[in-house]
């Protein structure tokens, strides 16, 4: 551990690249398959059949599909919840892809982790700024007296929920600024946002996980750290789009920018 801010974000960033090219990390990602799409449970590429049963998946796999299920060789039929782990713990795995459960609003889906995707051999690192503190300012967190849930387009082209618990205000370069923002169950926050380089010498969009606020709604808003959402390393991730407002007209020429 270090106390000098920009020996710790050098950290942060070497972290991230690691983490992001781990063997069943975003890059990895080949397949997002809602069950919705494939009436008769067969998903192509994916062994067994997979079938929505209102509050879970039904599995069932013959020994010819070579699966297994919690380490083990699975035939026969099981009922499966969404895994809420990291993918590397999914309970259904083909080989050394790992079959994660999800669900999203009530629709189920399976996503495909390989660790020989071809993104993941691809990768040269990710494009980041190094840090300058001037983009490391206090904020002020403000939250709603209910949360609230906007309806924002998805990378996948639908539309879905965000749930967003308050406002974050901060100053930057003599401007206000304020971003709508989620909480996390550890209270820290999650922003998504836009600003005048994305698109351009930045991704199209950004995520942001400011530290939990204290009692009086006080946290640092860390730009140096903004991150390249899931979709940028894999094109089969649903990340929101930034909700309304939450589209800066400032160039925040900070943070992670694009992949190399």
């Amino acid at each position: 551990m270090t106390t000098d801010p920009s020996d710790a974000w050098k950290q942060w960033h070497t972290h991230r690249e690691g983490a992001v090219s781990a063997p069943y990390g975003p890059l990895a990602l080949t397949g997002t398959h809602w069950l919705d799409d494939y009436p008769d449970g067969r998903i192509p590429a994916i062994p067994g059949a997979w079938r929505a049963d209102g509050d879970a998946v039904v599995l069932t796999a013959a020994e010819a599909d070579g699966l297994t299920l919690d380490g083990r060789p699975f035939t026969g039929e099981a009922r499966l919840t969404a895994d809420s782990g990291p993918p590397a713990a999914a309970r259904v795995a083909l080989g050394e892809r790992r079959l994660v459960v999800l669900v999203r609003e009530g629709v189920w889906g399976v996503r495909d982790f390989d660790p020989d995707a071809g993104a993941r051999r691809a990768f040269r690192g990710i494009d980041a700024t190094p840090y300058d503190a001037r983009w490391s300012v206090p904020g002020r967190f403000t939250p709603y007296d209910a949360e609230r849930t906007v309806r924002v387009a998805n990378a996948d082209g639908r539309e879905r929920g965000l749930g967003l618990a308050g406002e974050l205000a901060f100053t930057l370069d003599g401007r206000e600024l304020t971003l709508q923002v989620a909480r996390q169950e550890d209270g820290s926050l999650w922003a998504v946002f836009a600003d005048a380089t994305s698109g351009t010498s930045s991704y199209r969009f950004r995520f942001l996980y400011p530290a939990a606020p204290d009692a009086e709604g006080r946290t640092t808003v860390d730009l140096n750290r903004a991150q390249l959402p899931p979709c940028a390393f894999a094109d089969h991730f649903i990340c929101p789009f930034p909700p309304p407002g939450n589209t800066l007209d400032v160039a925040v020429e900070a943070g992670e920018r694009t992949l190399r």
